[in-house]
């Protein structure tokens, strides 16, 4: 299991080859690479802050739990920190699992999290200023429905 966060680009087609090589037990990797976006114009950059170790930590916790839950083979988290330009990847998470089914749930689950609850404090850059990102109340949704799976 990784979870790293990095200034630098990364290129997900790379880290997906890697994250794969020499698994013969596993029966499904499943991946989510998120893009920034230009909103048509309106964002020139994307600015994620983030506390660094304690981030990483808390971001841990919860992959641990992902682990636990799916019963994943494997965990990968890469997520960038500072200013991201539009079309450059923000985030690439990876899970191995036996069976396809946990694969993809677990990617899911940990792209719901670090969409809303991940401590990240998220600026966009636009041509009027800056102005800080909340989660909407989907991003809040998506999440909630993972909590409820667990209490049915």
């Amino acid at each position: 299991m990784s979870v790293r966060l990095t200034f630098e680009t990364f290129d997900p087609g790379a880290l997906l080859t890697a994250f794969s090589q020499g698994r013969a037990e596993t029966g499904a990797v499943a991946t989510f690479t998120g893009i920034a976006r230009a909103e048509a114009g309106a964002t020139i950059a994307l600015e994620l802050e983030a506390y660094p170790g304690f981030t990483e930590a808390q971001i841990g916790k919860t992959a641990d739990g992902a682990r636990v839950r799916f019963g994943l083979d494997d965990l990968l988290i890469l997520h960038r920190i500072g200013k991201i330009a539009p079309g450059e990847p923000v985030v690439f998470v990876a899970t191995a699992a036996r069976h396809r089914r946990h694969a993809f749930e677990a990617c899911d689950f940990l792209m719901d999290y670090l969409k809303s609850r991940a401590p990240f404090w998220k600026k966009e850059h636009g041509p009027d200023g800056a102005r800080w990102i909340e989660p909407r109340d989907q991003d809040h949704a998506d999440l909630k429905r993972w909590e409820e799976e667990t209490t049915t």
